[in-house]
Order: structure tokens, then C-alpha cells, then sequence
């Protein structure tokens, strides 16, 4: 089954989840990713749980590793050793795209500087990920994500307040980074086609972070005001936000003033109390806002709520647990879990692509059938003929 990127060749050099995700994203679109691993022990994450799955016979893997490393293919090479060298020396020859996110330097110790990989290949496109950029005052720093999203500034503004600084729950700024880098990939593979010449590609978690501050940053870069934690409630548009109700909550979004009045009128609020007149009012006034609406939504369950809200035409919905989202309707009716056959673990349900992909008649082309994460090595003896090779480096459970 054809999808856009088929016919690419992307080298995976990456680790952890920023370029793995990158890679994840176009193999998805149909590449051919080829992850090089280390022989002792593979991508790190291979090693991040609980939880983990399988057994001592069979295997174990991390389901940290089976989130970001669909649709590839694995084979591990120690690069410092003359086959290993000689290996990535070819597959970069053939590459359209070579990701990596070593510490920076790394790749020009290995023999495989910017200048040498262009020499191999002139048409190939790099995509370097790294924590805080290539250079700068700070480049070359290490970073994880969640270091990332506390120099970026992301923890500043999420948690109940000020003084309560919290994480995002998913590793935001890794997955951002990939979503970046893979969006850079098909400019500069864009580019290619019209100079043939293949192009560096840079983004970090800083960036990341940086570039999905939203009004958060022209808050303070514009009107030099510095945003803060506000829980779970907008800060520039009210109501917004969760509100409590019996035995649960809902979240709404009131983003007009029509909204407000719809709400008001369903609810036998005032729409033009003091305090409550306008958004910029409302916003000023949180706490008011906050006990007008919970004391209008006590007397309903949030189901009832719901039914409510919706006849009034307010946007809202519910707190769903993550389990709760894969056994929901609506997922799956968007293609949002998929079904793939593990070497050693059998039938696995992951979560699937976000991207569905139409004709000029609005039908939807036949979504393409998914590869699971490889087992270290899985691939490398096929590899290892593709290329010329005889023999595995020493791999290691």
C-alpha cells in the first residue's frame, strides 16, 4: 500500500525519544527507517520501565521503547570497530536522511562529520537534535526533557500556582523536538528537489519548548509581562477551564462572548453582574467566576452536565483516564490505535499516527498496515547481506 514518504531511506542514529519520535513520524509516512543500534544493550530506552512486557524465554521489552520505534528496522553495529564504520558508510551512501542526536561532537569523533557525510553523500539531509542547540553559550549541554522543560520555562506556567511548578505529564519537549525535526526533514527534502543538494537541519528541546510558548511568550517579549502557573484555568479567556460539579467535573470553554451569554441563559446566571460584564472582567475576577459557575453546576452529574451543555451550545467535555481514551469510539474511528505483529511478543495494540490522509473527492486513501517495534538486531542479518556484511557485533540481550 503506497503512502507519501514510500521509497525514502532514513538512517536512524538517534536514541531516548526525540529523534526516534522524528523517525517514528516518517516512517510512519511510508520511509524505510534503518535504526542503528549498539550491540550491548540497544537504544537506551530498550531499558526504561516498568512497566515491561514478555517473559525471559521470549524476551522482554520496554513498553517506554515500543511507544516511540514502530515501522523500523534494527540493526546493531558498534560504530568504532572497521565493519561498523564501514557499514554506516554504505547505508549513508544510499540514505535520503540521516538523524542522530549524539552530544555534539560525537559525530565528527566517529569519522562522520557534517563535511565527510556530504562528501559521501550530497544529496543527503541531516537532522541533528540536541538539548540546548549545537552552540551558543550552552551548546552541547546534555539535556532530558524534563531539565528542558524547567529551563524552557514550560513548568513556570504549569501546576495549581505559582509556587507549585509541575512537569507535563507525557515528556513534552522530546516529542515536540521530534515533531520538529521531522516537520524540518520534509522542508529540506522539499528543497532538495529543487537543488538536488541536501541540507543540516538543527532543532533542540530548548527550541521546542521555546517555539509552542504561544502567548505565553509574546505576553512578556510584547507587553512584558511574565506568565505564571494558573492550574487548570485559562489565563487570558474566562470561563475556561475545569469546574467541579456533583460527583465530578467538566471542563468548559466559553472563547466569545456569545458563549458566556449561552451559558448564562442555560444556567440563569447574569451575564452582567459586576465582574462577570466582559472577558477581560472575568479574567480579573477568577475566583468569582469560578464560584458562580460551580454553584449553577452543583446540582448536575457530569453527564447530565453535558446533555446541558451541549443544548446550550457550550463547548465541554469530560476527564477521561488513559484507558478510558484507547476504548473510546472516537479513537478508534480515527485511526488512533493499530494493530501489529511482534517478533516475540505477538499481537500488540499501539498507538497509531495522527494523520489521515484524503482524495480530491474527500474519500479516504486505505490506511497502511504498521510494522512493530523491531527486536535489537531483528533485521540484521537481512541487513547485514544488504550490505555486504557476514557477521553481528557481539549483540547482547
Amino acid at each position: 500500500m503506497s503512502a507519501p514518504l514510500d521509497g525514502l531511506i532514513v538512517v536512524d542514529l538517534s536514541r531516548a525519544l526525540a529523534g526516534p519520535h522524528a523517525t517514528m513520524m516518517l516512517g510512519d509516512l511510508g520511509a524505510r527507517i534503518i535504526k542503528i543500534e549498539t550491540p550491548a544493550g540497544g537504544d537506551d530506552t530498550r531499558g526504561w520501565g516498568p512497566p515491561f512486557v514478555g517473559d525471559d524465554e521470549h524476551g522482554v521489552e520496554s513498553t517506554y521503547f515500543l511507544s516511540a520505534n514502530r515501522n523500523k528496522e534494527s540493526i546493531a553495529l558498534d560504530l568504532k570497530s572497521g565493519e561498523g564504520h564501514a557499514a554506516l558508510e554504505s547505508l549513508v551512501r544510499r540514505a535520503d536522511v540521516l538523524v542522530e542526536n549524539f552530544r555534539t561532537g560525537v559525530l565528527d569523533r566517529l569519522g562522520f562529520g557534517i563535511p565527510e557525510l556530504h562528501r559521501l553523500n550530497p544529496r543527503l539531509v541531516v537532522l541533528s537534535i540536541s538539548g540546548f542547540g549545537h552552540d551558543g553559550p550552552e551548546g552541547g549541554r546534555a539535556g532530558y526533557d524534563q531539565i528542558a522543560q524547567g529551563e524552557a520555562g514550560l513548568m513556570s506556567v504549569t501546576g495549581s500556582g505559582p509556587g507549585d511548578p509541575q512537569r507535563v505529564g507525557v515528556p513534552i519537549a522530546d516529542i515536540l523536538a521530534g515533531m520538529y525535526g521531522a516537520y524540518g526533514v520534509l522542508a529540506a527534502l522539499r528543497e532538495r528537489d529543487r537543488t538536488g543538494v541536501g541540507t543540516v537541519v538543527r532543532t533542540s528541546l530548548l527550541a521546542a519548548v521555546v517555539g509552542v510558548h504561544g502567548f505565553q511568550g509574546t505576553a512578556w517579549t510584547v507587553a512584558g509581562e511574565v506568565g505564571h502557573a494558573r492550574g487548570n484555568h485559562h489565563p487570558s479567556i474566562s470561563p475556561y477551564g475545569l469546574f467541579h460539579c456533583k460527583d465530578g467535573a467538566v471542563q468548559i470553554s466559553c472563547g466569545s462572548e456569545g458563549l458566556w451569554r449561552r451559558l448564562c441563559t442555560e444556567f440563569g446566571l447574569d451575564p452582567a453582574a459586576e465582574g462577570l460584564r466582559t472577558n477581560g472582567d472575568r479574567v480579573r475576577h477568577p475566583d468569582l467566576v469560578r464560584k458562580v459557575v460551580e454553584d449553577a453546576f452543583a446540582a448536575d452529574e457530569p453527564d447530565a452536565l453535558l446533555v446541558r451543555l451541549a443544548r446550550a451550545g457550550v463547548p465541554a467535555g469530560r476527564l477521561r483516564s488513559i484507558d478510558e481514551v484507547y476504548a473510546w469510539e472516537q479513537t478508534a474511528s480515527q485511526g488512533l490505535l493499530v494493530d501489529v505483529e511482534h517478533a516475540t511478543l505477538g499481537r500488540l495494540t499501539l498507538p497509531g499516527p495522527p494523520l489521515r490522509f484524503f482524495d480530491g473527492d474527500d474519500r479516504e486513501r486505505p490506511r497502511r498496515s504498521h510494522s512493530a517495534p523491531p527486536t535489537l538486531d531483528q533485521h540484521g542479518p537481512a541487513l547485514r547481506a544488504e550490505l555486504g556484511l557476514d557477521r553481528p557485533e557481539g549483540v547482547q540481550p
